[in-house]
């Protein structure tokens, strides 16, 4: 599937997913990105070999006499332990034309349920993680959300549809990484609605007291 992609994440972004320093919630929806992008694919691919040339280079240090024992015995003891049942639901019905990212394979979603006029959301559970903070926004045309900051790094997928934040167009494919320095408000393009997955580390901070309340009922 061809897309006009537009908006990628920063090489920091990428750096940290190579390095394994990512929340579970952000490293999703950064997959979910990878999957549909292959200019950040090979960018990926570049800072993995940069990562392997400088970890060559490094002074060598010094290890526990049992280090490699303590390792063995972590991996024996997590291969021995039974993996906790997982309760799959069916995800929400997409639009035609739109698909779900392979990286929400073995994730649930609830049903889409009703947050405002035109707006539904639907909470994405993700195994083994019940700290990430990730949903998914369904937002009609013309509709959208209130105006906001951050208390940390929300990023966003946009899987379906359109929308302007007043500093730029997204479409399908688009990334869009926000913190507490972007103050913005998702404006949902004419022809079409908009289906984002979102990942927050920290919260959103609403201007108005309704949308506040608001956010702190679902999770944003």
């Amino acid at each position: 599937m061809m897309m006009d992609i537009r908006h990628h994440p920063e090489d920091e972004l990428l750096l940290a997913l190579s390095a394994g320093r990512l929340e579970t919630g952000t490293r999703l929806v950064l997959s979910s990105h990878l999957e549909l992008c292959a200019h950040c694919r090979e960018r990926l691919r570049l800072l993995d070999a940069l990562g392997g040339l400088l970890l060559d280079e490094a002074e060598p240090a010094p290890l526990a006499e049992d280090a490699l024992a303590r390792t063995l015995a972590r991996i024996d003891a997590r291969e021995a332990a039974p993996a906790p049942p997982l309760k799959v639901s069916a995800p929400p019905p997409l639009p035609e034309g739109a698909r779900w990212p392979q990286a929400l394979a073995h994730c649930s979603a609830t049903p889409w349920r009703w947050i405002g006029p035109g707006m539904r959301w639907s909470r994405v559970s993700v195994p083994g993680a019940p700290e990430a903070n990730v949903f998914l926004l369904r937002i009609a045309a013309g509709k959208y959300l209130p105006q906001h900051t951050h208390r940390g790094l929300e990023l966003t997928q946009v899987l379906h549809g359109r929308f302007h934040d007043g500093r730029a167009l997204f479409g399908p494919g688009d990334l869009d990484a926000a913190d507490g320095e972007v103050q913005h408000q998702p404006v949902v393009q004419d022809g079409s609605e908009c289906i984002c997955l979102a990942s927050l580390d920290g919260r959103l901070r609403f201007e108005s007291p309704i949308a506040r309340l608001f956010g702190a009922l679902v999770g944003m």
